[in-house]
């Protein structure tokens, strides 16, 4: 069998020479992407006006998202609130509801157990009811012991809470077992539909961005068609000839990306305040969220791909056509 003969090293000459390709690879590039963000400065009106189009299309979805995040936050919080309101019989003493309470504590899907008595909760009822001097008159206190039980599980564990909910229910000392955040369920099962309906608007918008890219790329492609068959007529490559308008789709991106994040940013500084106000008079601190820098950066990126796809779509059905004669 013959030998096979050594792989040779490559030689400095090779090496230095893809050096200075890749260099002047890199160094066109470069001149290319700024050369094209000069060629949509000299013309601000329409860069501006496509850039707003852009910002508007991608603006929309992203603040339903952050509208959707807060909800999501204050959904969140309230979950920390359900409660599970245990009606105990009648004639259930203190000692009878301690030793329940003591029994159900025990019980892995709760956190915790509070026990209202007869008289704290005939003072609540006198409180809230707006009937506090006609129940003055009662000469017994019909109201029973109530046991709230916080459980470990939230809302969104539907078959877990109502697990529980039956399990309580058939305690012999309990005569209601009452659930009172139904409405948390319906709030979550309402989100999950407005998520959908986000990703389905933001897939529609997402196509107009691609339209809006790709005609404006080819109404460039048309004004600058002398100046492409000049330099297709001197040996320059298709390739060549794409790369300023692919990068000046990625600017149009870049630019829309920005205003958009820039109109969230108004739109929830122009709400914040009634916000505010009106979470101060529920005593709560909640407060509006922004993108933040990962969702922000999800944005820029995302319209970048959106304004380099269009130009993509653009150039490759328009370019080729243009040859010179």
């Amino acid at each position: 069998m013959a030998r096979r003969k050594p792989r040779q090293k490559p030689t400095p000459r090779k090496t230095g020479a893809r050096q200075l390709r890749l260099s002047a690879w890199l160094s066109h590039h470069l001149r290319v992407f700024i050369a094209s963000l000069g060629h949509l400065t000299r013309n601000p009106m329409p860069t501006f006006m496509t850039s707003a189009v852009i910002a508007i299309s991608l603006a929309l979805p992203a603040g339903l998202y952050v509208a959707l995040q807060n909800l999501s936050q204050l959904g969140a919080g309230w979950d920390d609130s359900t409660r599970i309101s245990l009606y105990l019989d009648t004639r259930a003493n203190m000692q009878q509801a301690e030793a329940l309470a003591a029994r159900l504590r025990l019980h892995k899907a709760i956190r915790r157990i509070d026990i209202i008595d007869k008289q704290a909760g005939f003072e609540q009822f006198k409180q809230i009811s707006g009937f506090g001097d006609a129940l003055q008159y009662l000469e017994d206190n019909p109201l029973p012991i109530v046991l709230t039980v916080q459980p470990l599980v939230t809302v969104e564990q539907t078959q877990a809470l109502d697990r529980l909910l039956a399990e309580l229910q058939n305690e012999k000392l309990v005569e209601l077992a009452q659930l009172d955040m139904q409405w948390v369920k319906r709030l979550h099962a309402m989100l999950a539909i407005a998520q959908r309906a986000i990703w389905v608007i933001g897939a529609l918008l997402a196509l107009a961005v691609l339209l809006i890219v790709g005609n404006t790329i080819r109404l460039d492609i048309e004004n600058r068609r002398a100046e492409i068959e000049v330099a297709k007529l001197i040996g320059a490559s298709n390739a060549f000839v794409r790369r300023p308008f692919l990068y000046t789709g990625l600017w149009y991106g870049l630019l829309g990306g920005t205003l958009a994040w820039l109109l969230t940013r108004l739109a929830l500084w122009l709400l914040a305040a009634p916000v505010q106000t009106l979470s101060q008079l529920y005593s709560s601190d909640f407060s509006l969220g922004g993108l933040g820098f990962g969702n922000t950066l999800s944005l820029l990126l995302i319209a970048c791909a959106l304004g380099l796809s269009g130009s993509w779509l653009a150039v490759g059905r328009h370019l080729d056509a243009i040859e010179p004669s």
